[in-house]
């Protein structure tokens, strides 16, 4: 089958405009955990089973690292002790943090809360 430009550029074309795309400079909501960490797992039961579905993912999506390997590209304004810490970071630097789990009545509007004071990270929600 012979090479054929015109469709190679369709394709990446047709991806480009279907494939949702995130800035690279857009937040992101770390969740620092560690194996066996009971809190860690009632979050992934209660919320994680849904969190990429909801308005806060697509303000900043979900990001899960071990304590016991915090990546080099964030930025902590501390080190985090407590898992889960949920941190939201954007471009490297942290921006702010929950730290525990308090159990999702009062986890969503911590969230909502650390994502509105920083609109020019997360969006508000708008499209």
């Amino acid at each position: 089958m012979p090479f054929r430009p015109a469709i190679v550029t369709a394709l990446l074309l047709a991806a480009i405009t279907v494939l949702p795309l995130r800035a690279v400079d857009a937040a992101e909501l770390v969740m620092v955990e560690r194996p066996g960490c009971h809190w860690c797992q009632l979050w992934h039961e209660e919320i994680g089973t849904s969190y990429d579905k909801t308005e806060e993912a697509r303000r900043a999506p979900l990001r899960r690292v071990r304590i016991s390997d915090l990546p080099p590209d964030i930025d902590f304004a501390t080190t985090p002790v407590y898992t889960p810490t949920f941190v939201l970071v954007e471009d490297g630097a942290e921006l702010g943090r929950i730290e525990g789990y308090p159990g999702e009545h009062f986890f969503w509007p911590m969230l909502t809360q650390l994502l509105d004071a920083h609109p020019e990270a997360t969006g508000r929600g708008d499209s």
